[in-house]
């Protein structure tokens, strides 16, 4: 059975409100909570690109910008981009239309490079 177009960014959306309300109420930068480890970390013990995403958010959702942009500051910065993307699909969705964003080779390598200069610029610093 074909699915409406809204059915992946609203479940997408929901799942984040859902792991949104569930971080709001747990310290990221308290130990012993039930929160995913970096995969890249633990197996190389390097901070990925994304490596304090969840601190940040934290820190976002209790008002704390200044701590939010030390956790990680490309994603801060990346972070109303993806927001934007959220909405359109969603509201493309809505509209009973399929979108799928297509970046172009530069913008891919663009995005890549910028990374993986993030991860070496965070991890030598």
């Amino acid at each position: 059975l074909p699915r409406h177009p809204a059915a992946a960014p609203l479940a997408v959306l929901c799942a984040g409100v859902a792991g949104a309300g569930y971080l709001y109420a747990t310290d990221p930068h308290e130990p012993g909570h039930l929160l995913p480890r970096c995969p890249f970390r633990y197996v190389t013990g390097l901070l990925c690109p994304a490596c304090g995403g969840t601190r940040m958010v934290y820190d976002l959702m209790h008002g704390n910008v200044a701590q939010a942009w030390l956790d990680n500051r490309m994603l801060l910065l990346a972070s109303p981009f993806a927001l934007a993307l959220l909405g359109k699909w969603t509201v493309e969705g809505l509209r009973g239309r399929r979108w799928h964003p297509r970046l172009g080779r530069r913008a891919q390598a663009l995005v890549l490079l910028v990374a993986v200069a993030w991860t070496v610029v965070r991890n030598v610093v």
